[in-house]
């Protein structure tokens, strides 16, 4: 059977009435429960409120043994009241104690109640407790009984938010969200950043829930929804200014879809209900956005999902109009730490500046692209940091530690001391390594080692200079087509290759063809669902089976290099047969450009990256393909080890730095030497000062890693004879029994030679 309620706006007006009295704390909260459950026809209604110590406590009820307020409690992910509470989303069951999450606590006597209802308590986003609501009979609760509890949990809330409830919990135990915390996160981008937090997608808190006076709530409605209006109107003419052609305004279809969206009267219509029903114009916006994220949790359909978040996006945006809140204040005037719960690379770029000193972010890893572009920005980033997400607010000083993974949010005085202690250390590390920028790297034997920078952004190229690189060993194209919103054109392909080309100089570039597919989606390309990304159809794989999307890329990097030189490797190659169906391809545009009079580059090389094991054994052949190789250390080292470099389980279980990984280096750098085949590597381990001298014992002599860490090893380089390096190296990984971890066995040659090994 269904459940009958009596709707959100009869329960939000008794509601406003409970919360208008001169009642105690408790009382208020004693009353609240008791309307809702009559109003929801459930024999229960209880309040679980967060405490500081992420614990759940029971603070009111109706319906469960009076003796359990204050003293039942569960953790946060415990039972179904702590999976609303992790999740932040909402759960029904009709028959709750077979529910996978079902937790009994004996002392509440709920044993006789069968269905359950909860939905969580937030405010700004911030989590704060979880109401609920139990039937003794079975009861399938619909869309209008989950909108109806989520507008009690609204209103309570705020009642928790405002502080009235303090000194209620058990041993004095309330959430403090001015309390020093220290969480833990995932590496992403090493560093440390120190600056006050500033929310990406800023929370602004509704003040005055409820409102008298109804007719001036409206009027202050349509006059910022007329505002709202008028700034998508002027955002999208800004973007359709200089566009000529129409199908380059293909992609300006979606801010059209936006401006219908802020423009519908539906949307209005209902704002203006929740008005007449008593909330505040800013009360009504926040109603509405719930509703509207709880049909976003149920949908499983793209489209809708997309829908919803431009309406989540026009809320915050009315917000803003009402509460005449800035969405960076001054965010950007002092240093600052960005907190995000996703985002996208161009968005971060919007940060940059010299107040930006990290980036916590809840969804992203390693590989990701905003992740990339923060190790470019030279900036500090932790990953899974959904909690400090949830907790922080803009302006709380935050401590970003990329080396450890810490957060430290609003941090004790001592804490800041130690970090601002070492920030003045890196300080001056980046003052020696700015005053070797201009010294080649040559080892103490004479042996000159190309250091070359990754990159794949515009705002990377400036770091050619400011890093000392010799060049750039890794541009990833990719990056152009992830921060886009439509496939660039062959003529935007063109000019970004021509730009990248112009700012290196006279300093080599080696172009990597588009990678994408396992972890790299572009938004506006359609693929099928796999369920396993990383071992499908990506990279050249993908550039194979659509040899238009390559034949666009290759003509745009010939006609780009036009009287210089040019250097393309391909990712993923598997066999040494795909590298002859790119090389038909590519004579097949080199003849087109003779046909139609261009200019050819002076030079083109054609590279394969070797980072999938099977070219372990075809090595010979491979090296008679193509003009060099490139190793991809970290894919490589991934499908060895069978191992997902973004799995935090993981992530410490397989070392890189170990011998059975680099007796396959050698292999390569072996083979590579005997048929005079230039090779080099690029990935993590290049950017390691560590790691790196293993590489050059190996017999690497070009290595290619982010800009940052071009100082540190260069410092390396410019201390260590050569031949001495390379006999301990290969003597470390023939060893079969190895007393001594890699790690151990580099450190200690170090430390005795006296070598530097200070990472980024």
């Amino acid at each position: 059977m269904h459940a009958h309620v009596t709707g959100p706006r009869v329960l939000l007006r008794s509601l406003r009435e409970a919360m208008a009295g001169p009642l105690e704390p408790q009382e208020r909260l004693n009353r609240i429960v008791q309307q809702v459950a009559a109003a929801m026809k459930a024999q229960v209604c209880s309040v679980y409120v967060l405490r500081a110590d992420n614990v759940l406590e029971l603070f009111a009820t109706q319906g469960l043994k009076a003796e359990a307020v204050h003293t039942s409690q569960l953790r946060v992910g415990e039972g179904l009241v702590g999976s609303i509470a992790a999740s932040g989303r909402p759960i029904s069951a009709a028959d709750a104690a077979n529910h996978p999450a079902f937790a009994y606590l004996p002392e509440t006597g709920e044993e006789r109640f069968k269905s359950f209802l909860g939905v969580p308590m937030k405010r700004g986003g911030q989590p704060l407790g979880v109401l609920t609501v139990q039937t003794t009979h079975s009861v399938q609760f619909d869309e209008e009984d989950v909108e109806a509890v989520e507008t009690a949990a609204m209103v309570l809330s705020d009642l928790v938010a405002s502080g009235e409830l303090t000194g209620l919990a058990r041993k004095g135990k309330e959430l403090d969200l001015s309390a020093p915390l220290t969480l833990r996160g995932d590496r992403l981008a090493s560093g440390i950043g120190m600056g006050h937090a500033l929310l990406h997608e800023p929370r602004v808190v509704v003040e005055r829930l409820f409102a008298t006076d109804e007719a001036a709530e409206l009027d202050r409605l349509r006059t910022a929804m007329e505002a709202l209006r008028h700034s998508v109107d002027v955002m999208i003419k800004s973007n359709f200014e200089g566009v000529q052609d129409a199908g380059e305004s293909e992609h300006l279809d979606v801010l059209e879809s936006y401006r219908m969206f802020a423009h519908d009267r539906g949307w209005l219509r209902r704002l203006e209900e929740a008005v007449s029903d008593g909330l505040s114009a800013e009360g009504a916006v926040e109603r509405i956005r719930q509703e509207n994220r709880t049909a976003l949790n149920r949908s499983s359909d793209p489209y809708l999902r997309e829908r919803m978040h431009d309406f989540d996006d026009l809320a915050r945006r009315l917000m803003k109009e009402l509460t005449g809140s800035s969405p960076l204040g001054d965010g950007l005037t002092r240093d600052f730490i960005v907190v995000a719960d996703t985002m996208g690379a161009a968005e971060l770029l919007d940060y940059n500046g010299p107040h930006l000193k990290g980036l916590a972010i809840s969804e992203a890893t390693a590989t990701s692209h905003v992740v990339i572009v923060a190790r470019a920005l030279g900036i500090a980033v932790v990953g899974r940091a959904q909690e400090v997400v949830a907790r922080a607010e803009t302006g709380d000083f935050l401590i970003v530690d990329g080396e450890t993974g810490d957060l430290h949010l609003r941090p004790a005085e001592d804490v800041r001391l130690s970090y601002a202690e070492r920030l003045e250390f890196r300080a001056r590390r980046a003052a020696h390594y700015d005053a070797i920028r201009e010294t080649p790297a040559v080892s103490q034997d004479g042996t000159h080692i190309n250091l070359y920078l990754n990159a794949g952004l515009s705002v990377d190229l400036p770091q050619l200079e400011t890093s000392g690189a010799s060049g750039v060993g890794l541009f990833r194209t990719e990056l152009q087509f992830m921060i886009a919103s439509s496939l660039p054109r062959l003529g935007e392909q063109e000019r970004f290759y021509r730009s990248v080309l112009d700012a290196a100089g006279d300093k080599p570039v080696t172009f990597r063809t588009l990678d994408i597919g396992g972890d790299k989606i572009l938004p506006y390309f359609r693929a099928d669902k796999e369920d396993n990304p990383a071992l499908g159809l990506r990279a050249i794989r993908l550039s194979i089976d659509r040899p238009g999307l390559l034949r666009m890329q290759l003509r745009a990097m010939l006609r780009a290099a036009e009287g210089r030189d040019l250097k393309i490797k391909l990712p993923m190659i598997t066999m040494v047969g795909e590298v002859d169906q790119v090389r038909v391809l590519l004579d097949r545009e080199i003849a087109m450009q003779e046909q139609f009079g261009n200019t050819l580059p002076n030079s083109i090389q054609l590279g394969a990256m070797i980072e999938v094991p099977s070219l372990l054994w075809q090595l010979d052949e491979l090296m008679g393909k193509v003009d060099f190789v490139s190793v991809g250390s970290n894919d490589l080292f991934q499908f060895v080890a069978a191992s997902d470099r973004t799995n935090a389980h993981l992530a410490n279980r397989f070392n890189p730095l170990s011998r059975p990984f680099l007796r396959a280096l050698r292999d390569i750098a072996r083979v590579a030497g005997r048929t005079g085949t230039p090779f080099q590597l690029c990935g993590e381990l290049a950017g390691d000062p560590l790691s790196a001298l293993a590489l050059l014992g190996l017999g690497y002599r070009t290595i290619s890693m982010p800009a940052a860490s071009i100082g540190p090893v260069k410092d390396m380089v410019l201390s260590i004879d050569l031949p001495s390096v390379t006999q301990m190296v290969n003597a470390m990984v023939d060893d079969r029994v190895g007393s001594q971890t890699v790690t151990e066995v580099l450190t200690d040659y170090a430390d005795h030679h006296g070598i530097p090994l200070f990472a980024v």
